[in-house]
């Protein structure tokens, strides 16, 4: 009878009740906060968040001044908001597919009012502003000086723009906040003469906890309440604009910090699997505090097949140390004394009287079906090893 190793679902219950159960409440308080975050907090450069990165501040200093400010999360209620006398502020435009992106541009193109695009990348840049590229590399400073004609940054003077630069072909932009001779701030007029785009290279000057710092403050102000709607457009995957088959893939959506966090965690594996797989050279040999004699682990290790009812395992050892030391009394190779091809035809020519049949069942035979054909089995092979030492 062969006994089975594998663990039972209690077992496997029992070893891992605690990882389960860390997990379940992992789970648990992870949709807790989250579900009392979403009460009282909105998402980054969101008009209503009080948030560190939330634009409250800016929108209510805009009301002060007379500026009406208008969430809107779809592409369609940006696109009908879109007039001589409205600001439309896109948020994330990489977010936006490039159908939608394309749709947008039409709309703004000959509205004679002026569109603010906060740090828009390569995905989304081309279609938005054409005639403007983005830099590959941002800028590591975040304070800039104006160092152009612009009369909005002149009057707010050195800001936090620092972030993505911008390349344009175009002779009448006001390219503004300069880093390494790229700008940070483009201001592009309209082909039509009237309205204008303007490219924001980071979001600084529009959070909340940045809004105090340097001239954020009078940029923001500036850039923003020229007109007196401000439309303020939050891109939603809810938008069912989105629908569509130029959708980015995946890795598109991932922003670029997510990127080169998981390359720094894989670059971090592999030195780790270096450290742990490294040998400290030779192994150095120990003493053991307690000199335990052979019999003693022969016996422990015997009671332990005992108690798992292991014969199957007990007879093949048994069988195996037999073969073992039987075949160099015959002549046989000790690489060869675990093939039957090989030990049998010698041990046969050596105990003509045994049958070579009756040998393959006493050394490659199956488990014993109870204990005491075990015993009678190892009894039978310290018998053949006797005989084999005497003939």
């Amino acid at each position: 009878m062969t006994t089975s190793s594998a663990l039972t679902a209690r077992q496997v219950w029992t070893r891992n009740r605690g990882i389960a159960l860390a997990l379940v409440l992992l789970l648990v308080g992870a949709a807790t906060i989250a579900v009392i975050r979403s009460q009282t907090r909105h998402g980054n450069l969101d008009p209503r968040s009080a948030d560190p990165r939330g634009s409250r501040a800016v929108a209510e200093l805009l009301a002060d001044r007379g500026v009406t400010t208008r969430l809107v999360t779809t592409l369609d209620a940006a696109r009908e908001s879109v007039g001589p006398d409205t600001t439309l502020l896109v948020a994330v435009p990489d977010l936006l597919t490039h159908r939608q992106q394309t749709e947008l541009a039409k709309a703004t193109a000959s509205s004679g009012g002026r569109t603010v695009l906060v740090a828009p990348g390569d995905w989304s840049v081309g279609r938005l502003a054409p005639g403007v590229t983005a830099s590959p590399v941002t800028t590591l400073e975040t304070t800039l000086d104006p160092d152009c004609t612009l009369p909005e940054a002149r009057r707010a003077g050195s800001a936090e723009t620092g972030g993505m630069r911008y390349r344009t072909t175009a002779d009448d932009a006001d390219a503004c906040y300069p880093s390494e001779r790229r700008p940070t701030l483009l201001r592009l007029p309209a082909a039509s003469g009237r309205g204008d785009t303007v490219l924001l290279g980071a979001p600084d000057i529009l959070l909340n906890d940045r809004l105090d710092q340097q001239g954020n403050a009078s940029l923001a102000l500036q850039l923003l309440g020229s007109r007196p709607h401000l439309v303020w457009y939050l891109p939603s995957p809810a938008d069912s604009s989105t629908a569509d088959t130029g959708r980015r893939s995946l890795f598109d959506l991932l922003p670029p910090g997510w990127l080169w966090g998981t390359l720094q965690l894989f670059v971090a594996a592999l030195l780790a699997a270096f450290w742990r797989g490294r040998r400290f050279g030779p192994l150095v040999p120990e003493r053991l505090p307690v000199v335990i004699r052979a019999s003693e682990t022969t016996e422990g290790r015997a009671r332990l097949y005992r108690k798992a009812d292991a014969r199957d395992r007990a007879s093949a050892v048994l069988r195996s140390t037999a073969r073992t030391r039987l075949a160099p009394l015959v002549g046989v190779p000790a690489a060869q004394a675990q093939t039957s091809e090989a030990l049998l035809p010698a041990l046969s020519a050596r105990l003509p009287d045994s049958g070579e049949q009756a040998l393959r069942s006493l050394l490659f035979g199956g488990p014993p079906r109870d204990d005491a054909a075990l015993i009678a089995l190892t009894d039978r092979l310290d018998a053949l090893e006797r005989e084999v030492r005497r003939s």
